[in-house]
């Protein structure tokens, strides 16, 4: 009876195991593709029919997301992605984005057991304030400043998801000063950081070749 029983949990722990993986992507202009954000209201740059001057980005499985999500057999459960967003509360201009910060959207992500973190680029171009490392007390004031910004999103989405895998995609040619602090602050959390390099981009946006190059390197760190 007791090897019977052993047989059963064993059978079960490994149907268990065999689960296919949910994944879910918050994150800006990068991770978009039309017909593929939710909310459906988000701001889009890749389109099926897109300009061919600033993408040649044409199809949603060229996408890095859909390449990894694909080359691991896992399922999207959610893309929360939001074209010219910014991680803080202020964006181009000196504008007031809270609207479509990722700190706003990060309560948004379904119930997923991956989840992938693209973002900061926006920040970095915009010039978004830096503000200072700060892990407690951030105000709303805070908020509207990258590191206070980049602390309350890392630290809600380890607690709000505590049993998802956490990843932080962190763009190459950004400012130094945005690099550090998302480096910093991932270590702060415990979240691992995928630096990414040498990705192949047109308009500032990566290209076929750059989603490709996105998801290999992905992969890779994971």
């Amino acid at each position: 009876m007791r090897a019977f029983f052993t047989f059963i949990v064993a059978l079960l722990c490994l149907g268990v195991q065999g689960q296919t993986k949910s994944v879910s992507v918050l994150g800006d202009s990068y991770s978009t593709f039309e017909g593929f954000i939710t909310p459906k209201t988000n701001y889009t740059w890749y389109f099926a029919k897109p300009d061919q001057k600033n993408t040649d980005v044409t199809d949603v499985t060229q996408t890095w997301w859909h390449r990894v999500v694909t080359d691991k057999g896992w399922k999207l459960c959610m893309n929360n992605s939001f074209s010219g967003s910014t991680i803080c509360n202020r964006g181009y201009k000196g504008e007031d984005y809270t609207d479509r910060s990722f700190i706003t959207r990060m309560d948004n992500l379904g119930c997923p057991d991956i989840i992938f973190i693209f973002g900061a680029t926006n920040d970095s171009w915009a010039g978004a304030p830096i503000g200072d490392y700060k892990y407690e007390d951030i105000t709303s004031a805070d908020l509207y400043t990258f590191r206070p910004a980049m602390a309350r999103l890392l630290r809600y989405v380890k607690d709000r998801y505590p049993s998802t895998q956490i990843y932080f995609l962190l763009n190459d040619g950004l400012k130094d000063e945005i690099d550090t602090s998302v480096k910093t602050i991932c270590r702060h959390y415990g979240v691992q950081c995928i630096e990414l390099t040498g990705i192949d981009k047109k308009s500032g946006h990566p290209s076929v070749k750059g989603h490709r190059q996105i998801a290999e390197q992905v992969e890779r760190a994971m």
